[in-house]
């Protein structure tokens, strides 16, 4: 399947209602974000997305990333002219200073336009989501030589980025990262090691890749605090741009994957001739908290892979179930469409509602991050900041989680027919499968939550939240009456949320194993209060809203809504329960750690 629509009135919805773009044109350097110039962007990016992206999806995962004779490697057909149009209308820079060449637009327009893309090729898409991620960490930890000869070349698109972590022996744990960087006297560093994992590690898209690499210096501690950062390019460059020599960069292979096929997923090789020359980031020993900015943003825009293949799915799962004649209608008895069965538009409204709450929080969470950046007043942008270092975890872990579920859920719609590739309907859930493990798997992301961000300053940052939410629900009690019923729901999700937030506090403090044991269903837990809180907020702006859009959305929307709050909040009753059930005592024994033992041995 090549059709896509892109989800214009849904984003635009959220951006000027839910979010208020408002809050973030306000902000110092944005005042060009208006709401006819998003609008056009949005128009424009999604023009891209259909004409140029979605077509080519099936073409790249039938044919794939090739590693040829000669060391190269080559995209699929049609791949080179797509980026050439994607380099040549300036969408790379879209986020990025206008000092070294880009638009300067908000985080949050960049991430809208970058769903979209999502959406109509995740393969394509990963390659500029990872030079967005280089760019992010030079403008923050790059030299003024550094930005000047690199940064300009990634946000014009000439060049692209990526991100090396990973290695065969060390996997997620990096403190044992055993790249070696040696100086050879000259300010340059001879940098020698292999990274396993690196998405568009090689290509032929851009005439030189910007490989951001972490290795360790000769006197380095062990652990992550011995570790350091490194330019490593493809081609060596003079000041002015010039490409020279290849340096000792070798592409070992290209993994054969589950899906993204398009995107060469590469194991590159530094230092087989000498030593790859590097160029040092920032400070000796500080490279893994500057990668983390390149991290943060990847995380971020990975949480919008689930929601955007989740669209993907629901479109193609909705456009099958109009057209596929089978049974009769549960109450006509005549012959029609599977999309009137009950079962069937369950799914399919499982799907809308799910993918909708979740793109409205990482838009959200995306705002944050303009106000943590922007904003005239510390304490706005430190406060804006602790909020979205709480929501990245949960916007990267439930929407991938979410991404999975839908496109699973695609394929059931289409039955047998699901099943079989020329449908597409199983790239969808092929493509998703790799968004919860990559850039911290989403037990990883479970752990940060509680262990990085809700222990850390005892719930302060979430305690706030939940307050937050609280009394947008109170406004929808006081605005809406007859919304009770439906609300009521949401407030016992509330309630378990705060008394489970508090019992962590309490029960984890002291007890690592404890903490990593209760982590994931706390943070499906807070996540879907917090696409519940989206609906709540997309409930009390229908009525400012519905001027502005057709009826027939404003219908579909208040449908989402209230399926949201009615089919997927209570789910948070047993989310809840399963929290409480690790920290109770009498549910362990009287060894504490005696359920946590139990559930181990059956592991083993």
């Amino acid at each position: 399947m090549t059709d896509y629509s892109p989800p214009l009135d849904d984003i635009r919805f959220v951006l000027h209602h839910i979010i208020g773009l408002e809050t973030v044109s306000a902000l110092p350097g944005h005042a060009d974000a208006t709401a006819d110039t998003v609008d056009a962007i949005l128009e424009e990016a999604g023009k891209l997305a259909t004409s140029q992206l979605a077509p080519l999806n099936r073409v790249g995962d039938l044919q794939g990333a090739q590693l040829l004779p000669d060391g190269t490697v080559k995209t699929p057909n049609g791949w080179q002219e797509a980026y050439r149009q994607f380099q040549n209308d300036g969408w790379q820079g879209i986020s990025a200073s206008t000092e070294h060449g880009g638009m300067g637009l908000p985080v949050l327009v960049g991430a809208a336009v970058g769903e979209m893309w999502h959406s109509a090729n995740m393969a394509f898409a990963l390659c500029p989501m990872l030079t967005a991620g280089a760019i992010e960490l030079l403008t923050l930890h790059g030299t003024e030589g550094q930005k000047n000869l690199y940064l300009t070349r990634l946000i014009s698109g000439e060049w692209t980025g990526t991100m090396n972590l990973t290695e065969p022996q060390a996997g997620s744990d990096l403190a044992q990262v055993r790249t070696r960087a040696v100086p050879d006297g000259t300010g340059v560093w001879r940098v020698r090691g292999q990274k396993i994992f690196i998405t568009y590690g090689d290509h032929d898209l851009s005439e030189n890749i910007i490989h951001l690499v972490l290795a360790r210096t000769p006197d380095a501690p062990a652990g992550v605090k011995g570790i350091s950062l490194f330019i490593v390019p493809k081609f060596i460059a003079d000041n002015d741009g010039t490409l020279g020599a290849r340096n000792d960069v070798r592409t070992v292979s290209l993994e054969h994957k589950l899906g993204i096929h398009g995107s060469p997923t590469a194991v590159l090789a530094f230092g087989d001739d000498g030593g790859a020359l590097g160029y040092m980031v920032g400070e000796e020993g500080k490279g893994l908290a500057a990668m983390f900015t390149m991290m943060n943003n990847a995380r971020l825009a990975v949480g919008q892979q689930g929601i955007a293949l989740g669209e993907r799915a629901y479109q193609q799962a909705l456009e099958y179930a109009r057209t596929r004649i089978q049974g009769n209608h549960p109450r006509t008895g005549a012959p029609g469409p599977i999309l009137h069965h009950p079962d069937i538009a369950r799914m399919l409204m499982r799907m809308r509602a799910s993918t909708e709450a979740a793109r409205a929080l990482a838009l959200y969470a995306a705002s944050l991050l303009d106000i943590a950046h922007h904003h005239e007043t510390a304490n706005d942008r430190a406060s804006a900041q602790a909020r979205a270092d709480l929501l990245i975890p949960m916007v990267k872990a439930w929407s991938t989680d979410l991404g999975v579920e839908n496109a699973s859920l695609g394929i059931q719609v289409h039955g047998g027919m699901g099943y079989i590739e020329e449908t597409g309907a199983a790239q969808h859930l092929r493509d998703a499968r790799i968004a919860p493990i990559y850039e911290g798997t989403n037990g990883i992301q479970a752990l940060d939550l509680i262990g990085r961000k809700l222990l850390r300053d005892q719930g302060t940052s979430a305690l706030d939240l939940i307050n937050t939410i609280q009394t947008d629900t109170s406004a929808a009690h006081a605005q809406t009456p007859e919304f009770q019923p439906v609300l009521s729901n949401f407030d016992r999700a509330i309630s378990h949320l705060h008394d489970c937030t508090k019992s962590i506090l309490e029960c984890c403090a002291t007890d690592p194993a404890l903490a990593q044991a209760v982590a994931s269903p706390y943070l499906r837990l807070f996540a879907t209060v917090c696409g519940g809180w989206m609906m709540i907020r997309a409930h009390n702006a229908s009525d400012f809203a519905r001027p502005h859009f057709s009826a027939a959305f404003m219908d579909r929307k208040a449908a989402s809504i209230h399926f949201y709050l009615t089919q997927i909040i209570p789910e948070c009753d047993m989310l809840s329960t399963q929290v409480k059930n690790c920290l109770d005592p009498a549910l362990s024994g009287d060894d504490k750690d005696s359920l946590l033992a139990t559930d181990l041995s059956f592991a083993c």
